[in-house]
């Protein structure tokens, strides 16, 4: 028999709080980080995507009711496929750091904002409460912005400059484009955190009565 939402040992904050973790490390890697080429953006995000992945599929079973898995599902998968590739020594090259990244902030986006707006109408299978909803759109959105702000940038970006007392230095456009990631799973990591710290208010009659039918399918399903 399986417990409701309200009484799991593991719940939305907690998913939350794991991810804005993983995404606050993978932001201090990079903004402390001397060295911003393809190779090390893609390690960063290589270990981002697939600590995420594990959340959300973590989550899958430990958070959600049946019907309402999918988003989580399929925001580990998208994120372990990217991860994997993106871990792969020969193949951190900038092509490949610019074509792995915006696809999974497209698919990852469009993935998020799509549950997300799902919840907010109330839709069969949808996410469960409004207030993940909300945050799922969010977050959806923030994603796509930064898979857009990545393509703008252009891999054949090169200027020089020189500062007194210091030397020359070179702005590519991979040092522009890690740099945006950093500033992608900043932003996440705080809204996540403020998110997974804040109260939550009492559910909805509404709410309430998705997380019940959520049960009542998980309990068919195990009977």
């Amino acid at each position: 028999m399986t417990s409701s939402p309200s009484s799991r040992a593991f719940d939305v904050r907690h998913v939350q709080v794991a991810r804005a973790v993983f995404a606050a490390i993978a932001a201090v890697m990079i903004t402390f980080s001397s060295d911003h080429s393809a190779a090390v953006g893609l390690a960063v995000f290589s270990g981002f995507a697939l600590a995420t992945a594990l959340v959300h599929l973590a989550a899958a079973w430990l958070v959600y009711p049946a019907g309402a898995r999918w988003p989580a599902v399929l925001l580990g998968l998208i994120s372990a496929a990217a991860g994997m590739a993106a871990g792969l020594p020969p193949w951190r090259t900038t092509t490949l750091f610019f074509v792995i990244v915006i696809a999974w902030a497209v698919l990852a986006g469009v993935t998020e904002l799509i549950a997300g707006i799902r919840g907010m109408r109330g839709g069969a299978g949808s996410i469960p409460t409004r207030t993940e909803s909300r945050d799922g759109v969010v977050i959806g959105a923030l994603t796509l912005v930064f898979a857009a702000a990545t393509l703008l940038v252009s891999p054949e970006y090169s200027l020089s400059y020189t500062i007194e007392e210091a030397g020359t230095f070179e702005l590519t456009g991979t040092i522009i484009a890690v740099g945006v990631l950093g500033f992608y799973t900043a932003i996440v990591a705080v809204y996540l955190g403020i998110a997974g710290a804040s109260p939550r208010p009492k559910s909805a009659p509404a709410e309430q009565g998705a997380a019940e039918r959520g049960a009542a399918e998980q309990r068919g399903a195990d009977a």
